[in-house]
């Protein structure tokens, strides 16, 4: 929230507040879920404390580092100054489109028990493949809905220059996503026959 109102000055910025409580609603009821159905996924991505690839631990805190920087950005631009004019059915747009972001998103979660936060082979937890769901058409569902999800942050906050660090959050998720499926094919079992039957990785027909 201080990244958001800080940086434009006011709290009266109703595009802001619906999408944290989007965001809000979604974290919530996403935890709750794995409480009660996936108890060792929501242990697994709750431990801070995992054996990261190290490429992976710089990619993350690069990502961190712009998302501040694209969280900060809208105040600036749609609010304070006003350097953005998106026409408020834009707007609407970009919000509709967070729907299937999330939905692909939350499908991807629901059916992956080993959807960590981190790029590591859970052999402790006996890591396998997983071939339902949205993996059907493509390997990396999850950050594909990450990457939709992104796409329509700006234009919902109204600024177009926000557009500038989520290009490059989108090119350290893509980029993240060829790294991890390199991993996955030499590391975890069954997973480079997984890839020759699924061929793509974040678009299905494409890449």
């Amino acid at each position: 929230m201080a990244l958001f109102f800080v940086p434009a000055g006011t709290l009266r910025w109703p595009e802001a507040w619906i999408l944290l409580i989007l965001y809000g609603a979604v974290v919530a009821g996403v935890f709750a879920w794995w409480k009660k159905h996936a108890p060792g996924l929501l242990k697994e991505r709750m431990t801070r404390d995992k054996d990261a690839k190290s490429w992976d631990k710089l990619i993350m805190l690069l990502y961190t580092l712009v998302l501040i920087v694209a969280l900060v950005l809208p105040g600036l631009d749609a609010v304070r100054f006003g350097w953005s004019s998106v026409p408020a059915a834009v707007k609407i747009l970009a919000f509709v489109g967070y729907l299937p972001a999330m939905g692909i998103a939350l499908w991807a979660m629901r059916e992956n028990a080993f959807l960590s936060d981190v790029v590591r082979i859970q052999t402790e937890r006996g890591h396998a493949v997983c071939r339902s769901g949205p993996y059907r058409f493509i390997r990396h569902p999850m950050y594909a809905g990450v990457i939709l999800v992104f796409l329509c942050f700006p234009a919902s906050l109204g600024s177009w220059y926000a557009y500038i660090p989520v290009s490059l959050i989108i090119a350290l998720f893509i980029l993240r996503t060829a790294l991890e499926d390199k991993t996955l094919r030499k590391e975890l079992p069954g997973y480079e026959e997984y890839a020759r039957e699924v061929r793509f990785r974040l678009v299905p027909g494409a890449w």
